[in-house]
């Protein structure tokens, strides 16, 4: 077997990318069509105009949660780990059934009184608050800058690794086009890419199985071989790799409070109707579910098939996968593989993109000029919101050039950053009345800067993850806060807590 694919497995990925920019100029041709009467084009561009049915709203959630690390750095500590490793990835099952069944009902409602197109649009109203609201724009594009680097780097690592194709035209490859469809599709674009995205996950996931499942003998001889050479892989606890400490906050971080995650709690803004949400929890949880739990178990079964130590395979956990695909798949098959690790990539960046971009232009620029009284033309809107789109894909795309290490250690940073800053403000605003600006304020930056600071210096509290620390510190500091200062105006939580 060939170390690498070549053109055939080049030719599916370009395939695959082609289909996804055809979808996106339609999705942009419909929007368009569509526009007129319905909120203009911002609510279209950055929400899709809340049109999507269950199908569409349960695979864009997945493919944005679904990113390239689950995809390549999971599986990889799976194979160095065992299985200890997938049993701490089952609580993803509970991802999208947290989100839609926590926030997914009152954020529509709370969103559509409103009028709101963005998350900071409903945390703005609700706390009235713009400094809060500003805080929130930066910490979101921050970390979201910091997962899209890890995306474009998994992806372009993956695509050389397989193909033999050098990591720079990778990431020119599928970085380009992410952006570029993620700019002309605008939030409806990239939810219809998004589903595309998940379907090709599973195809991905399928067609690796059977290729290693194949080059080990089946699944019985793989696991004889595992037991023999890595007896403690098949214990919970991994031979003590697997600490239940990890486990908690692993928990935590990949499952239950993801909830919060503002890329994925803007979804629960954009469904049409009650049904498509009832409809995208239950087929979501099982797919997501599926997913998940069996691209990780994958990992485990590559040791079946790659018995050597790390420092045989490039040294990082990250090379697994892209090994097994070319150790155990024909050239053509591999490029169909690579598929599915890339359109988790893509569909993570092109969410984050359209979410950094509602930021700045949602709810910091056009927020000031109708406070100046000084509101654009749409058309002025219109090339300004495909404008940054396109300038933070450029710029993002240039600091992947040289990549660095690890992704997805990046990536559960970023998670938890994410967690920190927006858990109790999200909770607070949309269940606890007595919830105040000042404790918002205290929360978000208080809690995120000791999640950033104790994971610089390393520090951790009984071996445990610094998500515990950060979500701690931001929950004492919503009640403190909001306990010690003046309740908000009634009136302005008459669209949040509205009488019977």
């Amino acid at each position: 077997m060939n170390n690498t694919t070549g053109f055939a497995g080049l030719l599916p990925v370009a395939v695959f990318l082609a289909v996804a920019l055809v979808i996106a100029v339609l999705a942009r041709r419909q929007a368009a069509s569509e526009t007129s009467g319905r909120g203009g084009f911002i609510s279209e561009y950055f929400l899709g105009n809340r049109t999507l049915g269950p199908f569409v709203l349960a695979m864009t959630t997945i493919a944005t949660y679904g990113s390239v690390s689950s995809f390549v750095g999971g599986p990889g500590q799976a194979w160095s780990i065992g299985w200890g490793w997938v049993y701490m990835a089952t609580v993803q099952v509970t991802a999208l059934f947290l989100l839609y069944g926590i926030l997914g009902k009152k954020m529509a409602l709370v969103s559509r009184r409103l009028g709101s197109v963005t998350v900071i649009d409903v945390i703005r109203e609700r706390y009235q608050s713009n400094a809060l609201a500003v805080l929130s724009a930066l910490i979101m594009v921050l970390f979201f800058a910091t997962t899209m680097i890890a995306q474009f780097v998994g992806g372009a690592k993956l695509f050389e690794a397989v193909t033999g194709y050098s990591y720079v035209m990778g990431l020119a490859i599928f970085g380009i086009t992410c952006i570029l469809f993620t700019t002309i599709g605008g939030f409806r674009g990239v939810a219809f890419t998004d589903a595309l995205c998940g379907i090709a996950m599973i195809v991905g996931i399928v067609v690796l199985a059977g290729g290693i499942l194949s080059a080990g003998g089946g699944y019985g001889h793989i696991m004889d071989t595992i037991a023999a050479n890595h007896p403690q892989m098949m214990e919970p606890l991994s031979g003590g790799n697997m600490p239940i400490g990890l486990y908690f906050t692993q928990w935590l971080l990949v499952g239950v409070f993801t909830f919060c995650l503002p890329q994925s709690v803007v979804r629960t803004m954009s469904y049409k109707d009650t049904k498509s949400l009832h409809s995208a929890m239950i087929w979501g949880t099982v797919i997501c579910g599926a997913m998940m739990i069996g691209v990780t178990s994958l990992g485990v079964l590559c040791a079946g098939i790659l018995p050597g130590e790390l420092a045989d395979y490039g040294g990082s956990v990250d090379n697994i996968i892209p090994t097994a695909i070319v150790q155990s798949l024909p050239p053509w098959l591999a490029g169909v593989a690579i598929i599915g690790p890339i359109a988790a990539s893509i569909s993570t960046v092109s969410s984050l993109l359209i979410a950094s971009s509602s930021a700045i232009i949602k709810d910091l620029w056009l927020h000031h000029a109708e406070v100046t009284g000084k509101q654009p033309a749409e058309k002025a809107v219109v090339r300004s919101s495909q404008v940054i789109t396109l300038v933070i894909g450029a710029v993002v795309f240039a600091l992947s050039v040289v990549p660095p290490d690890v992704i997805w250690k990046i990536n559960m940073f970023a998670f938890g950053g994410l967690e920190t800053a927006f858990c109790w403000v999200l909770v607070g605003g949309l269940f606890w009345k007595r919830a105040t600006a000042t404790g918002a304020l205290l929360s978000m930056g208080g809690g995120t800067l000791a999640y950033c600071v104790t994971m610089a210096l390393g520090f951790k509290i009984a071996g445990l993850h610094q998500i515990t620390i950060g979500i701690t510190v931001a929950l004492v500091l919503m009640v403190i806060g909001s306990l010690v200062t003046k309740p908000t105006d009634q009136k302005a939580l008459a669209a949040f807590f509205p009488r019977e």
